[in-house]
């Protein structure tokens, strides 16, 4: 999955006469007057070249109700990058919001990159946006805010979505969107990519999220894979700390290796088990963020706790290694005491490409009153056929040889319910929690 490194300059494009009308990730760039409340002008002074802005997506932020972060990714630098925002269909009211140059360096690439903060929204509310440059403006994109007081919302869940040509991926993603449009927001929990540094197979994946990751916002975990460079050596994410600007952890040495936020009655906190990827170059990752959740979880005054991470807490036995043994991983080892003592209602794991619902474990048994442990199996197509054998603590496990598929998560004031689903809507397993 090669190609030339390095992206050619164009220059920005200025016409005297025309429609100003170009493709922008499905949406349409039009001229409007920058002035707050006049209308969208028919001709075009200026027209922006093509995917002159791509990628376009939510980010989560520390509290949902009030914010939202934007971000895309620019085929050339911007004259005078902003955003346009209003409650939806409300023309007579727009505010202007200024946009940061977040750009990069990396495999070879200049990445152009900018970000917006939406702050001081209203909770349970419909706004909508769009990008603007100088005299052009992007088409109108929904944000729903989530609600403070109302303990009910849908989540999509997917993992493991590296693949050779993210096909697999799009018809997972694309497909689950369709089904389930309730959605308001979505997870990927690590190993978006097989390959952090190379570019192409970002471009592959946000490509496939089109028309979902500019919709509702995205909550990334940070996978092994995002620590690989294109010699398959490791190395630091740099690609997705950069890509994903997500919530400051007050961490000098790994912010946005970790962090948690707020999405209606939930509290997420997701964890970032990279550090043996990383320890070459730098250490204390695992034993910083033990400390940090202990304070995360003990500060919350949500009801519902639930923990996203990549690498999963238990440890398999593979037939071929007679001397592997089952038991628990060190990521389990050290946070499943931390789980167990601040009442995490939830653990959303991945990494293994198998779907396993573990039931309830506390001190490593089956447990009514311990957190739920889902390993959510994998959703592009690298598959370990039959790799892991059976943990005593399987409740379900998928159907064999497993292919890829997705979850959702439904909050319903005291409980949430999970659905398993293969790629076709075959729902596989249900589980609901009760508080």
């Amino acid at each position: 999955m090669t190609e030339n490194k390095k992206i050619s300059r164009r220059s920005f494009i200025k016409l005297m006469a025309g429609i100003g009308a170009v493709a922008f990730g499905g949406g349409i760039f039009t001229l409007r007057k920058t002035s707050l409340g006049r209308d969208i002008e028919n001709q075009a002074r200026g027209l922006l070249q093509d995917k002159q802005a791509q990628y376009l997506r939510q980010m989560i932020t520390s509290d949902n109700a009030a914010s939202r972060r934007i971000m895309w990714q620019a085929a050339d630098y911007m004259s005078n990058p902003q955003i346009r925002l209003r409650l939806q269909n409300d023309k007579k009211r727009e505010m202007l919001v200024p946009v940061q140059d977040d750009s990069f360096f990396d495999d070879g690439e200049n990445h152009i990159q900018y970000s917006a903060l939406l702050d001081n929204l209203a909770p349970d509310t419909q706004y909508e946006f769009a990008i603007e440059d100088g005299s052009s403006q992007s088409k109108w994109f929904p944000v729903q805010t989530a609600a403070n007081d109302k303990n009910k919302f849908s989540m999509l869940i997917f993992t493991d979505s590296q693949s050779s040509d993210y096909s697999d991926w799009r018809n997972v993603a694309q497909n689950a969107m369709k089904r389930h449009p309730e959605a308001e927001i979505f997870t990927n929990l690590g190993d978006l990519v097989d390959n952090g540094e190379d570019s192409s197979q970002w471009r592959a994946w946000f490509s496939a999220l089109e028309g979902i990751i500019d919709q509702i916002p995205f909550a990334p975990v940070i996978g092994n894979h995002e620590c690989y460079n294109r010699d398959w050596k490791e190395q630091l994410p740099m690609a997705y700390l950069r890509f994903f600007n997500v919530p400051e952890n007050s961490s000098k040495d790994f912010n946005r290796y970790y962090y948690s936020f707020d999405y209606g009655q939930v509290h997420f906190a997701v964890l970032g088990t990279v550090e043996k990827e990383i320890k070459n170059f730098k250490s204390g990752l695992m034993d910083e963020q033990a400390d940090w959740l202990e304070k995360d979880l003990q500060r919350t005054t949500k009801p519902w706790r639930i923990v996203l991470m990549h690498k999963d807490v238990l440890q398999y036995r593979i037939a071929r290694m007679p001397e592997r043994k089952e038991g628990f991983s060190e990521e389990g080892q050290l946070f499943m005491p931390i789980f167990e003592k601040y009442n995490v209602d939830i653990v959303l794991t991945g990494h293994l490409h198998t779907y396993r619902n573990r039931g309830h474990i506390i001190q490593g048994k089956h447990d009514p009153n311990g957190p739920l442990y889902i390993l959510c199996g994998l959703s592009g197509n690298v598959r370990y056929d039959r790799l892991w054998t059976d943990h005593a603590l399987d409740e379900v496990v998928a159907p064999q040889p497993e292919t890829d598929n997705y979850l959702t998560m439904d909050v319903e004031g005291n409980e949430i319910i999970f659905r398993c689903f293969l790629p076709d809507g075959t729902q596989i397993d249900e589980i609901k929690v009760i508080k």
